[in-house]
């Protein structure tokens, strides 16, 4: 049995490709693994707030020392990384936005983002200590920025890898809906993306 985390960051709702994308390898996984879990994330609908000093200052405080304000103002950060640390196969969706990923999921990733919680520092450098973890991304474009001229403006699938690898989750695959603007290519973007779907 396995406990999948399913985040979706699209403004889109149902008619999003990325979330259309995201179901299907969950759908694919449950069928490796049908005991499974899921548990699924509306980055969106959540509405996780941006850092502000004061939340990030609590990052570095012990616990014990915090107070009851300071605790309150911790707990969505400390259910994300409870959630993501109970995940076994966590599916990202993750829809490209002006070259890069949402504000939403950026968010969730400044809120999973703690010293000696999720990383931290040895004499050789950071470590990661998300492991143990398979992520699979479903990322959404318009146009095409697997190849081509696109590939230089991708800082999705770049910049998640790099997040992720950080924070100790190096077992990483990217499924592409891309094209879905470009005519000629739009029409059979979303039957590409999931035929290529191969669960590990």
């Amino acid at each position: 049995m396995k406990n999948i985390l399913h985040l979706r960051s699209s403004l889109q709702g149902a008619a999003s490709y990325s979330i259309k994308l995201g179901n299907a390898i969950v759908n694919k996984i449950q069928e490796k693994y049908p005991e499974s879990n899921v548990e699924e994330v509306d980055l969106v609908g959540i509405d996780i707030p941006h850092l502000n000093p004061d939340v990030l200052r609590t990052f570095f405080i012990p616990k014990d020392q915090l107070t009851e304000a300071e605790q309150a103002s911790i707990k969505l950060s400390d259910q994300l990384v409870a959630q993501l640390m109970a995940a076994d196969i966590i599916v990202i969706g993750a829809p490209l936005y002006n070259f890069t990923v949402s504000t939403s999921l950026k968010a969730w990733i400044d809120h999973v983002t703690r010293t000696g919680i999720t990383f931290g520092y040895g004499e050789s450098g950071p470590i990661g200590m998300v492991t143990g973890k398979k992520v699979y991304v479903a990322m959404s474009s318009g146009g095409v920025f697997s190849e081509g001229p696109g590939k230089a403006n991708d800082f999705v699938a770049p910049y998640l890898k790099a997040f992720l690898g950080f924070l100790g989750m190096t077992d990483l695959t990217v499924f592409r809906a891309e094209g879905l603007k470009v005519p000629g290519l739009k029409e059979h973007a979303m039957d590409k993306a999931i035929a290529s779907i191969e669960i590990d």
